[in-house]
């Protein structure tokens, strides 16, 4: 909690200067409480046993006799060697009462923060839908866009759209060579398509990709199929335009049903850039050249060339190749061209990759500081699996995000039609479908990146407590009380202008726990976005919307048909600032469930 940080700092380094602690590490050491019960801050004082010859627990005891009273600090206690510290509830009313409405910088309201920053994800190779697996880069993505926005930061949303590779050759290939009979025929063991995704380009031409791949490996001409796609690639990575035009004509229908899907889930992109241009425009000319020049430059016996980054000290993989021996740029080459085109346009660019492009974000980094460019920051993620292995669009073994979501959609609204029995249909589906659509968000945006899991249905539309309907659920309840309060006629503005409040002598749980938790909303989103970790702002929600409900329970805010005051400005931040965190989480916030 920042603000009990600033006012327990000073008195916190008198303290230690009177036991003969006087240099400033220590700052680095109070930190937010692991247990949540032992306080807000905590301060370990193992480092200085050796130093004042005194156990960690007579120190920290020492500590708590000296540190002062102050309005800011409810509680200090000494527990096994760490010094712990809870805010005061009224001095954290005060604060959230004073600042949360009328001024809104510290609770809701934007901060300036003004950094450019160029945010590239998904770019995922438009070759079929969506799956389970792919999408986890654009919702943490996205995400993390949302999040840097909410913070104040101009962000830029980019894909990056892989025109030239392999796998639109295959795709572009199969689409001028197969016919619908080939496709259904070499695929005939598989599913066939789901007929409501019949028309949608990326589900229909997905099919021609797949027998593509398997006819590469069973046909007699397969040789001279390898060649054809070969030769296109090639051509392509030349800058040939016709074929590059065939690839796009390949490609670009599969790209817009993709982002459909996205759009589903409120992803949206500020920018496309295509991997072609820095080939046609030239960068990856001179940029081999440049390469050519470096004294770790090297030539293989085939001709091709590559950068010898063991020399800088890179362990494994060394060479990073940048041309073949037929003249060709590789997608690496393409890659740092783009990075030095990207950091052009922005203060700051973060790349969002899954773990297995570990190395090539290193082999890009360094080859980067090679060229006295900057090094974007990356935020990797693990993969999703399946209960049975790993998804893959190339195998066919996949759960599509459109089949998630209708599904997701279908079971919000049978929940809905139980609990509402009244509502009409166009009601519940507008409910069940930002119901279904957030819930399968968060379900992903809650785990931390790093972290792989297993795809199960039942958990993906969990519709319970720790979810993104029961945060909906949260906010939707603060709007009907406030909407209560207005049909009966309460002047809930003139509630909001009110300056003098009188607190409750006894601080009622709930309210203290909802204190809490705004007191610590915008430390939560610091923390997100600088160490891009989104999970830590999703489970800050879900506490901001447990607190809410405790709140509620303990707290009237109409009663007989007076207006509590304090109770509703307090109601009012709360939902604010539900409301705000969904928007950056890409929870839907509706007003009614």
């Amino acid at each position: 909690m920042q603000i009990l940080r600033d006012a327990l700092e000073p008195m916190l380094e008198a303290a230690l200067k009177s036991v003969g602690i006087e240099n400033s590490h220590w700052k680095s050491m109070l930190a937010p409480s692991r247990e949540h019960d032992q306080g807000d801050l905590s301060f370990p004082c193992f480092p200085f046993s050796k130093q004042l010859g005194k156990s960690p627990a007579d120190i920290a005891q020492q500590l708590s006799s000296i540190i002062p009273q102050h309005d800011a600090i409810g509680e200090v206690n000494a527990v096994g060697g760490y010094l712990n510290f809870k805010a005061d509830s009224a001095w954290m009313a005060e604060i959230v009462l004073n600042n949360g409405i009328r001024i809104g910088d510290a609770y809701g309201k934007k901060p300036n923060n003004q950094s450019n920053i160029l945010i590239e994800h998904t770019s995922a190779n438009p070759n079929g839908p969506f799956h389970v697996g792919r999408a986890r880069n654009a919702i943490l993505g996205d995400t993390l866009v949302r999040l840097h926005r909410l913070y104040g930061n101009n962000v830029r949303a980019e894909y990056y759209v892989d025109d030239m590779g392999k796998q639109v050759g295959v795709l572009a290939w199969a689409l001028d060579n197969l016919s619908e009979s080939d496709v259904e025929q070499t695929l005939s063991e598989r599913e066939p398509i789901n007929p409501k995704w019949r028309g949608k380009a990326d589900h229909e031409r997905v099919r021609w990709y797949q027998a593509a791949q398997e006819i590469r490996k069973i046909r007699e001409d397969k040789e001279e199929i390898e060649n054809e796609i070969g030769r296109m690639v090639h051509a392509s990575e030349h800058g040939d335009q016709a074929v590059l035009d065939a690839f796009e004509a390949a490609y670009q229908p599969v790209l817009e049903g993709m982002l459909s899907t996205l759009g589903r889930l409120g992803i949206e992109f500020d920018t496309f850039t295509k991997e072609s241009m820095f080939v046609t425009n030239g960068d990856v000319a001179k940029l081999m050249t440049k390469f050519q020049s470096l004294d770790i430059h090297g030539t293989a016996e085939n001709g091709a060339e590559f950068l010898d980054l063991g020399a800088r000290g890179l362990k494994g993989k060394t060479e990073f190749f940048f041309r073949r021996g037929d003249g060709s740029s590789l997608y690496a080459t393409r890659d740092i061209a783009y990075h030095i085109w990207k950091w052009k346009q922005c203060d700051e660019l973060i790349n969002v990759l899954g773990e297995d492009h570990k190395l090539q974000a290193k082999q890009v980094g360094m080859t980067l500081t090679e060229l006295g460019q900057k090094v974007p920051e990356v935020m990797f993620y693990s993969f999703i699996k399946l209960p049975e292995g790993k998804m893959s669009t190339r195998k066919g073994n996949v759960v599509y995000m459109d089949d998630l979501l209708e599904e997701a959609r279908a079971q919000a609204a049978a929940v809905v039609r139980e609990l509402h029995p009244d509502y009409l249909n166009e009601t519940i589906e507008e409910i069940a479908e930002a119901a279904g659509t957030s819930a399968v968000r968060f379900n992903i945006i809650k785990k931390s990146p790093d972290k792989g899991f297993t795809f199960r249905w039942e958990e993906a539309l969990a519709f319970e407590g720790g979810s993104a309907p029961f945060i909906m659920y949260s906010h939707a309840r603060a709007c009907s009380i406030v909407e209560k309060c207005q049909q009966q006629g309460i002047d809930t503005a003139s509630a909001l202008a009110v300056d003098s409040l009188e607190l409750p002598e006894q601080m009622p749980k709930g309210m203290t726990e909802l204190l809490r938790s705004i007191c610590v909303y915008n430390d939560v989103l610091s923390k997100a976005v600088n160490e891009r970790r989104p999970h830590l702002f999703a489970n800050q929600i879900l506490h901001l919307a447990t607190s809410f409900n405790s709140f509620y329970r303990d707290c009237m805010i109409l009663k007989d048909g007076e207006l509590n005051i304090v109770n509703f400005q307090l109601l009012e931040i709360a939902r604010n600032l539900l409301r705000t965190g969904m928007e950056g989480l890409g929870i839907v916030p509706i007003e009614k469930m």
